[in-house]
């Protein structure tokens, strides 16, 4: 809007050409980094989201090992259950919009709990040894996939080339209202041209945030996993 009072229309036609040129040029850039923003942003929503469905599938898994183990591995199986909603908390709090600088990451009492459970029970055949040995390399996959997912905690999309983006996308729409007339259509158009920009924006910064905003990742998929238990 602020273009439409810059005396555009006083200019050469050399100086217009030159302008619409340059604006060209910096539309095709701005289109280039805008499409690597979004492939950036959305590969790293997917990642994290294929991240939570492979812990998913490695507790229902993990469950079902221990179920096979037989009746000494209630307790180890109840307290698994007590630490998916602990997990859970966990994972979307750290990695939410509101979340800060990232603490050092410390392993909760819960998963302590169960991993010390696991490694408690006593094997009396083959059967049990190898059931006891899977759990316990299923448990620390699903632990190494927790680690990844709070190393790649905060947004995803490089602030940087945000503000260029921004800067850039000014100066074009500058450009379009320097040599436009100052009636309703062009200024209801314009309008819709900025909110579709910022709309396309607003999606890279949503990308970026799996945890949180419109395009949350679920996390009743996760809380959901197990049926409560049942007694022997």
């Amino acid at each position: 809007m602020l273009g439409m009072f810059l005396p555009g229309h006083q200019l050469s036609t050399e100086d217009k050409d030159v302008i619409r040129l340059g604006t060209g040029l910096i539309g095709t850039i701005a289109a280039l980094v805008l499409g690597l923003l979004i492939a950036s942003a959305k590969n790293s929503y997917d990642t994290q989201s294929a991240q939570v469905r492979q812990m998913t599938a490695n507790i229902i898994l993990l469950e079902n090992l221990l179920a096979q183990y037989g009746p000494e591995a209630s307790a180890t199986r109840n307290l698994m259950r007590q630490g998916i909603a602990v997990l859970a908390d966990r994972i979307w709090r750290e990695n939410g919009s509101d979340a800060g600088n990232a603490a050092p990451f410390a392993a909760s009492g819960a998963s302590e709990a169960f991993y010390a459970k696991l490694l408690q029970l006593s094997p009396q055949n083959d059967i049990q040894r190898s059931l006891q040995a899977r759990a316990t390399q299923i448990s620390t996959d699903i632990a190494q996939m927790r680690l990844l997912l709070f190393a790649q905690s905060g947004s995803s999309v490089p602030i940087p080339f945000l503000i260029v983006l921004i800067f850039w996308l000014t100066i074009i729409f500058a450009s379009f209202g320097l040599f436009a007339p100052t009636d309703a259509i062009v200024i209801c158009s314009l309008t819709i041209f900025a909110l579709s920009a910022a709309g396309a924006i607003y999606l890279i910064l949503d990308l970026g945030q799996p945890f949180a905003g419109l395009m949350e990742i679920s996390s009743v998929p996760l809380r959901n996993a197990l049926p409560p238990l049942r007694p022997e």
